[in-house]
């Protein structure tokens, strides 16, 4: 309960400069105060960074901008917005309640989170901090897709403010960052359909789709590291400010996604361009910083081994992700149906219910559901388009732009034009026990199952098919009812709520191959900061999440395929070194210390 309450108010002092910000500037919502936060905190470490300073700077300068902000406010009248009321205590209070339960699922940090856990070490314990301090090698190169850390700060300075270890805050401050999802998630909703009643439905779905439906939290237990809260958070926010028309916070939402993470904003852009004609001063807004910032990796980009592959690369690649592909030839291939319907019961749904949203193809939200999900799925289906897709931006990634296809709000449609009488509400749940039992979803890493190729397909034939006839026929089809809606979403959506509440555990409940105590605090105390440290591949790789260290080598699966960092090279040298203890490999490497056999020394010089 302590950790808790320190972790609440550490994360109210780092929201505290956004929330000023944005009511400077007469904005209130969830997804403003968030945008302006991450605004707040690229210029402060922007500063740090330009300096080589440290923590401490960044919070003079964001104490700066919220007593400047504040000052601003009381001059300034609030102005209202069309999005000013859409959060609500009530959502903001079901978000609280997520978060507590969600205390309870918090496991190990293990896989990637050990990798963004020892970025956070970093920001929090060096000095002369720049932005390669934060790599795991001491002699590497930039991650193209955290090369500004932009989450991992907002996790350092909350560690900072609340003094609790790196590895309490990468536990437990999504338990914070839940109630900013389910708000945000709901403010998207309000922004496209114009209806509170909608917005709920969106959050149901979102919440299904990503919390209950992976169960043990699914991915709301990882809103500190950058890929969940990019997904979870900026990219429904972005979505809200989008519609709202509010462009100075769209600036700032399409910034902050593009450095968190940098193709998810590109994904995103995708699905807009169906209303790009309609809202193009937004469009711009959202396309100028990403294209700001895609232009300032540009250099990085053309450094990874994924990027325009060669074909040995392309071939290694297929390889490793051909569970997801439907191959004819290494230059033709495309995105398996199967992975769109992967997320469960509610992504099939909504999949079939792409096709109905042709009723609303002369308004805002048809054009964005139906004609975003066209292109997602247009995108990846068709082999000539996807392969130049994947050479764009790494195969890797490209996969997931099935993602981007606007589920929730497909969901959130389909129910509003389905449920015209209350008896629809009742077959409602009905229909989710059945998509339950027959897709409750593959969440494992690959594809086993998937989801089922036929609604992927209904999706696409039927949106084409649909979006031909309702703009051929004149007469306005019957609309979508969103209150009805609402409680047909929340009924279909109670069996995979059930199924995530029936596993709520944590998924690692505990880290087999952690370091012992006695070992991290060897690390800590006997090593000094921004030592070289040599072990086997798995060793090292906890030891940069556990003391402000650097490594040799850590599994290729976690770190940036570049030709500065020479993954593949650190990667043999190290195995050789654990098999012959040569010691020219930590000679050539730069490391001064070593563990073999669970015992740190120093090494001779």
């Amino acid at each position: 309960m302590i950790e808790y309450i320190r972790l609440a108010f550490a994360t109210m002092l780092v929201f505290l400069p956004g929330s000023a910000v944005a009511r400077a500037l007469g904005r209130r919502s969830a997804s403003t105060v968030l945008a302006w936060t991450l605004a707040s905190l690229f210029v402060a470490w922007a500063v740090v960074f330009a300096v080589h300073s440290s923590i401490r700077l960044a919070v003079l300068l964001l104490a700066v901008i919220f007593v400047g902000a504040s000052f601003v406010r009381r001059r300034r009248p609030r102005r209202r917005g069309s999005g000013e009321k859409s959060s609500s205590g009530g959502v903001l209070a079901v978000g609280v309640v997520l978060g507590w339960f969600l205390w309870h699922v918090a496991g190990a940090v293990v896989g990637d989170g050990l990798f963004h856990e020892g970025r956070v070490r970093k920001l929090l314990d060096f000095g002369d901090l720049h932005l390669r301090t934060v790599d795991e090698f001491k002699d590497g190169g930039l991650h193209p897709g955290y090369a500004f850390p932009l989450w991992h700060e907002l996790d350092a300075l909350v560690a900072w403010l609340s003094g609790l270890d790196p590895d309490v805050v990468m536990r437990h401050e999504s338990s914070l960052l839940a109630p900013i999802a389910v708000a945000v998630a709901y403010e998207a909703g309000v922004a496209v359909f114009k209806s509170r009643a909608a917005g709920v439905a969106v959050v149901v779905a979102q919440l299904a789709i990503f919390c209950f439906g992976p169960g043990h939290g699914g991915s709301f237990t990882t809103l500190t590291q950058p890929g969940a809260a990019a997904r979870q958070l900026l990219v429904p926010a972005a979505i809200a400010l989008f519609f709202t028309g509010d462009r100075a916070a769209t600036v700032a939402a399409f910034g902050a996604l593009a450095l968190v993470h940098p193709t998810y904003a590109v994904f995103l852009l995708i699905p807009l361009l169906a209303v790009a004609f309609w809202e193009r001063w937004a469009y711009v807004a959202a396309v100028v910083p990403v294209g700001a910032v895609l232009l300032w990796l540009r250099p990085i980009v053309d450094q990874t081994n994924t990027h325009d592959p060669t074909a040995a690369t392309r071939a290694n690649d297929l390889v490793q992700y051909r569970d997801q592909l439907v191959i004819s030839s290494p230059t033709h291939f495309r995105l398996a149906p199967e992975v769109f319907g992967r997320s469960g019961a509610v992504a099939v749904a909504a999949l079939l219910a792409v096709p109905l949203c042709a009723a609303g193809v002369r308004e805002r939200w048809g054009r964005f559901v139906l004609g975003g999900a066209l292109i997602v799925l247009l995108l990846l289906e068709v082999p000539w388009l996807f392969v130049h897709f994947s050479n764009a931006v790494s195969l890797s990634q490209s996969r997931r732009a099935a993602g981007f296809v606007p589920f929730p709000f497909a969901f959130a449609a389909g129910a509003a034009l389905l449920a015209r009488r209350v008896w629809t509400v009742p077959l409602a749940l009905v229909a989710g026990i059945v998509f339950q039992r027959l897709w409750p979803g593959d969440f494992e890493y690959g594809l086993r199952h998937g989801g089922p190729a036929v609604a992927t397909w209904i999706a696409l034939a039927g949106g084409v098919v649909a979006l031909v006839v309702a703009v051929a026929v004149r007469h306005r089809l019957p609309g979508p009812r969103f209150g009805l809606g609402a409680a047909a979403a929340i009924a279909f959506t109670l069996p995979v709520f059930v199924h995530g509440a029936w596993h709520w555990s944590p998924s690692t409940p505990t880290d087999p191959q952690a370091l012992s105590p006695r070992l991290v605090h060897n690390l800590r105390t006997k090593v000094p900061k921004g030592s070289t440290v040599i072990a086997p591949i798995q060793t090292s790789y906890r030891i940069e999440a556990d003391a402000p260290l650097y490594i040799v080598a850590a599994p290729l699966t976690h770190v940036a395929n570049t030709k500065a960092n020479h993954s593949v090279a650190r990667y043999r040298a190290v195995k050789h070194w654990v098999a012959t203890n040569d010691p020219r490999v930590p000679a050539k490497w730069g490391a001064t210390w070593a563990i073999r056999r669970g015992r740190l020394y120093r090494l001779a010089r």
